[in-house]
């Protein structure tokens, strides 16, 4: 299997999608307006939330590299693995899609409640410091698996079929900047003057789509995965 051939295409398309994730865009939305309240600086609000962002890149990157070859082994070990993580990803697609007609009714892939809590208390913790506005997007990236991490696990599942190679440590740093990208762009937007209403507003409308295309992804993954395995 040629990584350039397959791979890339899937990989970009994955991350675009999955970046328009709600509960990615949830929290950073939530985050700006704190920081707005607590620093009156769009100097220190640019700088906390770039540092926020990072923090998040850095912490999917690691997990997807430490995941990769846990994968692959299991793959080397009973193609069935690879069968049964498109099992799971088209259980997950469904779920998504079902948000797009029944949004938040029933069993949904979101952040545990708990967890959004303690997000909340961690973000209004927030100190002149850099380094909590870090730690904050590492807790963030963990704890948000659950409403994003289905199409990553997608992903590093396709890139382990290609192989080990040099390769993949490019593919996994290209899928995490996209994904991080429209984070990068709402910041500079706000920081620009635009209303963090707004951004809430249009997250709030467009929830159930962003639902619906993320379901539409990991079924197609899902179901190519296996097609390809049997």
């Amino acid at each position: 299997m040629e990584v350039t051939s397959l791979t890339i295409p899937i990989l970009v398309g994955a991350a675009i999608i999955d970046s328009i994730n709600p509960c990615a865009f949830g929290v950073l939305i939530f985050l700006l307006a704190y920081l707005f309240k607590a620093f009156h600086s769009r100097r220190s609000v640019l700088l906390h939330g770039l540092t926020y962002i990072s923090g998040v890149f850095i912490t999917y990157l690691i997990a997807g590299l430490l995941l990769l070859p846990v994968i692959s082994q299991l793959g080397r070990i009973s193609t069935g693995a690879y069968v049964g993580i498109g099992v799971i990803l088209i259980i997950f697609g469904l779920l998504e899609i079902k948000d797009f007609f029944f949004y938040g009714k029933g069993l949904s892939l979101g952040i545990l409640p708990s967890a959004g809590k303690r997000i909340e208390l961690l973000v209004r913790r927030i100190t002149g410091k850099l380094s909590t506005s870090f730690f904050l997007g590492v807790f963030v990236a963990l704890v948000e698996l659950p409403c994003t991490g289905a199409v990553y696990l997608g992903v590093l599942a396709l890139v382990s079929l290609a192989g080990l190679t040099a390769n993949n440590f490019l593919l996994l740093v290209i899928y995490n900047l996209l994904f991080v990208l429209p984070l990068v762009v709402i910041l500079l937007l706000v920081h620009r003057g635009g209303q963090i209403e707004k951004f809430e507003m249009w997250r709030e409308k467009y929830r159930g789509h962003m639902r619906l295309a993320i379901g539409l992804l990991l079924i197609g993954m899902g179901t190519w995965m296996i097609m390809f395995i049997l």
